[in-house]
């Protein structure tokens, strides 16, 4: 039964507060490092749904969105971590590049202190993020400027020091079933070469991700109503979505039932129930094993498309099973997936630059591939420019390192006026945005060009997939949306070619939209075209009867 419902929770004897401290010391080194001193305390009053309704246009989401880490990437007040005010600071920026959406990463109150994941609170911010009233600010000026901003929220667990599982671990606490514990410790399982289970003075319990992070039990109904009224909280608030973590993970059945159950995706349909109750809302879930089934209109709708990144780096490589690959993903894939080339964690890849080894040519080709197909696209934050991974850092902690605004002389790159909380990019002398807005050949300016296409020609942020092709290293492909007709056409080989175009409309004219010297060409009687194509080069026409 859910407990206190209208006031704060709070733990009510010292014997509950010592077990938490009991429980951080024997649930590992991870647990012991990454937990905090708090009181015990969390709301988990019920919150009624009250949409505020929507600044933004329907279809907004089909824009190009960027993944922010707040931490990294602007610092409004001089202590060495960005915050909420720096983000907002950069709207201007981001509205220049084309963003239509930001992505926040975890920004709840966590003990982790950094990357966010191990959350102690779902309703408050991070203290050294800002305030709600930051919060607000930065929703309404980011609505000001047409962009939507969703947040990261995870469903499937929390920290050890979060008041809910500080009661939880009591074995005699009435809400002991809001964790999963088992007695005695299951055998048998093994998640990425370790054991899930831990064990604590409290009991055995499951953490997917580790000691220091345990799962939620999804399947008791308190939970649910737990998580929806904190999503309502933020919804409330103007929040335009969400980005679902680790939606794989929810539900858990044995040693080898323990991903992608179907419990796992009726909880998402119900997620997404709830976010179509608010106007022009969108959710994006990371389903990593099976992303596609996680697109599925009754599950989350939208997913990432895992795997697809690595086809396209390959492609820019010049790999022919590649360039297939990529030509033949969105005939299968649904049109709502969420693209991307890197992100915050290590498995999805290095950042782009290092995936290419620098090579801005190769580096145009992979940006143009990605973000001229169906889908919504992610730029991971600093991938506009350039950026590179920090080779000294290890694991996720290399790609989430401070943006690179300036090439300052102090080292900060101009992201802090104190002391970064992580050293810079190793090219932040080059790979800058104060160099790149000076230079029209850069990488953001190209990036600039593909999202001015996707923002001014509908058929590529909304249209069909038609037609694609392979031709030695040339791929090519049509996009329909509403009248809106585009040919897009990408040279991979490192030879200028004759790209040859079928099934167009009989005597359409192909009009150069990238780049705008592109010579025009005419389809013949038989709906044919020759169009000449540089090598390593990208080329978007307008197709007109």
């Amino acid at each position: 039964m859910r407990h206190a419902v209208t006031r704060t929770r709070t733990a009510t004897t010292v014997a509950t507060m010592l077990l938490s401290i009991l429980l951080s010391a024997c649930a590992g080194t991870a647990s012991r490092s990454l937990d905090s001193p708090r009181a015990p305390t969390t709301d988990i009053s019920a919150v009624t749904a009250i949409d505020p309704g929507s600044k933004l246009s329907a279809g907004w989401q089909h824009g190009a969105f960027i993944e922010i880490f707040v931490r990294a990437w602007r610092d409004s007040d001089g202590d060495g971590i960005g915050d909420l005010r720096g983000v907002t600071q950069s709207l201007d920026y981001l509205r220049d590049l084309g963003i239509k959406g930001i992505w926040l990463l975890p920004i709840t109150q966590s003990a982790d202190h950094d990357h966010g994941y191990a959350v102690t609170d779902f309703r408050t911010l991070e203290p050294a993020y800002g305030t709600l009233a930051d919060f607000d600010e930065l929703v309404r000026e980011a609505h000001a400027r047409g962009i939507g901003v969703i947040m990261d929220y995870v469903i499937n667990h929390s920290a050890t020091s979060h008041p809910l599982f500080v009661e939880a671990a009591s074995r005699t606490s009435p809400d002991r079933d809001w964790y999963i514990w088992k007695e005695p410790a299951p055998t048998g399982w093994e998640i990425w070469g370790k054991n899930p289970w831990h064990g604590s003075s409290g009991g055995t319990y499951y953490g997917t991700f580790g000691p220091h992070m345990p799962d939620f039990n999804l399947e008791n109904p308190a939970v649910i109503d737990y998580h929806r009224d904190s999503l309502k909280f933020w919804l409330n608030r103007g929040l335009d979505g969400f980005r679902f973590d680790a939606v794989s993970h929810l539900i858990e059945r044995s040693a080898t039932d323990w991903r992608d159950q179907p419990e796992s995706f009726a909880l998402m349909g119900r997620v997404n129930a709830l976010m179509g109750s608010y106007k022009h809302r969108y959710m994006v879930c990371e389903g990593t094993a099976n992303p596609i089934s996680w697109a599925a209109p009754d599950a989350c709708r939208s997913a990432f498309a895992f795997g697809l990144q690595y086809h396209i780096a390959d492609a820019a490589r010049g790999k022919p099973e590649a360039i297939r690959a990529v030509a033949d993903y969105f005939t299968t894939a649904p049109m709502t997936m969420a693209t991307m080339m890197s992100n915050h964690d290590f498995f999805a890849g290095e950042r782009l630059w290092d995936q290419v080894n620098g090579s801005t040519a190769q580096y145009r080709l992979a940006a143009a591939s990605y973000l001229l197909l169906p889908g919504t696209p992610f730029i991971y934050y600093g991938e506009e420019i350039g950026m590179a991974g920090v080779s000294e850092l290890k694991g996720d902690i290399k790609l989430r390192t401070p943006m690179s605004w300036t090439a300052d002389a102090s080292g900060s790159g101009a992201f802090t006026t104190g002391k970064p909380f992580r050293p810079v990019s190793p090219n932040a002398a080059t790979q800058n945005v104060r160099a790149a807005l000076a230079d029209p050949n850069s990488i953001l300016s190209f990036y600039k060009a593909m999202l001015h296409l996707r923002n001014t020609l509908p058929s590529i942020a909304r249209g069909s997939y038609e037609h694609p092709a392979v031709d030695g290293s040339v791929m090519s492909y049509q996009r329909k949306f509403e009248g809106d007709h585009t040919l897009v056409v990408i040279n991979y080989g490192t030879a200028a070619a004759m790209a040859k175009i079928a099934a167009l409309p009989i005597g359409a004219t192909l009009v150069a939209a990238y780049p705008a010297t592109a010579l025009a060409s005419t389809a013949d009687a038989k709906g044919a075209a020759s169009i000449a194509i540089d090598a390593q080069s990208v080329r978007v026409f307008s197709v007109r009867r």
